[in-house]
């Protein structure tokens, strides 16, 4: 049997550990005894987040990022692909490389950290593979093609993944957020704040750490029969989606 009937330390790598609900994610795994380690750009970091500067559109710096983090830490269990960037516009003028740098670093960044993080899952034979998408990628946004299609991409890319390696104790599922109480949502004007509160049944934005809640779960060892699923965790907002 894996060592897998506890759930501390574990080495457990958030990409986007940074800012909102990375660093959420990242501080969550912390307080659980677990060995946390991030690919991020830049800024500060939690406490006790090994914190390794590398770009997700870039192949080699994430195998040389994980290659570094594998050394000081050991093979990552638990994946959680957060890293995403949106750059809005209206579909007929958006530009292709408008569309292509949303879908390299939300898509392709992922696959990059899957695929690379999958060789030591298949070694351990136990792995959580958790990709962070939006409420947006199956409810649509105005302005969000690039987005939203990067985002949607994520819950083909887990059922592939738990069709191809379930049967090795590796799960892949996909968590949705809806709008989340972060700095960016806090620069909105407060009559937008306010229609986006009244389009949510649960009448508020999310806290960081709620999100959190549920990516600690679909890690933990309760959650080895939970593969290829969405949970969204927004309010709500897209029932049905």
């Amino acid at each position: 049997m894996a060592e897998e009937s506890t759930n501390a330390g574990r080495v457990v790598l958030v990409t986007g550990a940074n800012r909102g609900i990375g660093r959420a994610i990242a501080e969550r795994f912390v307080a659980g005894g677990d060995r946390v380690a991030t690919i991020y750009r830049s800024g500060d970091l939690p406490d006790g987040v090994l914190g390794v500067v590398a770009d997700v559109t870039d192949t080699a710096a994430v195998d040389a990022a994980f290659t570094t983090i594998e050394a000081e830490l050991g093979p990552v269990e638990v994946l959680v692909a957060n890293a995403g960037v949106t750059r809005d516009q209206l579909l007929m003028r958006m530009s292709d490389e408008e569309f292509e740098s949303v879908i390299d670093v939300n898509l392709t960044g992922t696959f990059r950290c899957v695929r690379r993080a999958s060789k030591g899952m298949i070694r351990m034979r136990r792995g959580r593979i958790i990709l962070i998408s939006s409420v947006v990628g199956l409810y649509g946004g105005a302005g969000q093609v690039n987005y939203s299609a990067s985002k949607a991409a994520l819950v083909g890319m887990a059922r592939s993944i738990t069709r191809e390696l379930g049967g090795r104790g590796i799960t892949a599922n996909v968590v949705a957020p809806g709008f989340i109480d972060t700095a960016m949502t806090a620069e909105l004007p407060p009559e937008r704040q306010a229609a986006y509160k009244a389009a949510i049944p649960a009448g508020r934005f999310a806290q960081p750490d709620e999100v959190a809640g549920v990516v600690q779960f679909l890690a933990s060892a309760d959650a080895g029969y939970i593969s290829g699923a969405v949970v969204p965790v927004d309010g709500g907002l897209g029932m049905g989606h």
